[in-house]
Order: C-alpha cells, then sequence, then structure tokens
C-alpha cells in the first residue's frame, strides 16, 4: 500500500503542479501579440494539458480510489475531500475548455482574467484538501 500511496502523490503534484501552471500560460498567451509566439503557447498549453495533467489527474483518481478501496470509506473528512476532489475535477475540464478556445483562436478574456483563474479556484480547495486528510476534523 504504500507504493500505491507513493505512485499517488506523484501523480497528483504533478497534475496540482499543471493546474497552477497552465494559467499562467495563458496570462502570457493573453499579452503575445507575435503569430510564432501565439503559436508556442498554443502547443505549451495542448502538451501541458493532454500529455501531462489530463493523465496525471486520471492516475492519481485511479491511485486514489484504490487507496480508498484498500483503507475503506471512513469519516466525514473523507466525504468533504471527494467534494473537493471534484471541484478541481471541473476546474481541471473548464482548463481543457479553455485550452480549446486558445487553439481555435476563440479567447475572449484578458490577462487579468487568467491572473484570477490562476491563483483563485485552486489554491484553497488544495490547501483544504490538504488540510482535511492531515487533520481528519470530522
Amino acid at each position: 500500500m504504500l507504493a500505491v500511496k507513493s505512485l499517488h502523490i506523484i501523480f497528483m503534484v504533478s497534475w496540482f503542479a499543471g493546474l497552477f501552471y497552465l494559467p499562467r500560460l495563458f496570462v502570457y498567451h493573453a499579452l503575445a501579440t507575435d503569430p510564432i509566439g501565439i503559436e508556442r503557447f498554443k502547443i505549451m498549453e495542448r502538451r501541458l494539458y493532454r500529455g501531462i495533467m489530463t493523465p496525471s489527474a486520471v492516475l492519481t483518481l485511479v491511485f486514489g480510489l484504490w487507496l480508498w478501496l484498500g483503507y475503506g470509506i471512513t469519516g466525514g473528512w473523507l466525504h468533504a475531500k471527494l467534494v473537493l476532489v471534484a471541484i478541481l475535477v471541473a476546474h481541471h475540464v473548464y482548463l481543457g475548455k479553455l485550452v480549446r478556445d486558445f487553439a481555435a483562436d476563440r479567447n475572449t478574456h484578458s490577462d487579468k482574467f487568467y491572473r484570477w483563474i490562476n491563483e483563485i479556484p485552486a489554491l484553497p480547495v488544495l490547501v483544504l484538501v490538504v488540510f482535511l486528510v492531515v487533520m481528519k476534523p470530522f
């Protein structure tokens, strides 16, 4: 079970790193004006989302489910954590929509919007998930 925990942590960290880095790429992409730079950001965003974030998210959920089945469903903290994980998955899906919008040159948001997206949604949820796992308050 220790190996499963380790793999879960590795993939979770990769996924969360992508959740923070992709909106930062959106900030720079929204500010880009030259065609070469714009195309470069499209490639970077696509590779990050499809090549790193999505596989890491899927493997995080798979190993999390494996741990859940191994340890059982106990405590209200776990149910709260699952709700927060669902929010993170929804955020991931929304970022995928933004990647597709940028790829099709349909971006309608400013760099300030992406600066807010970079910090506000994921950080509090991440902190709450870690708090629930470590402290198990209920």
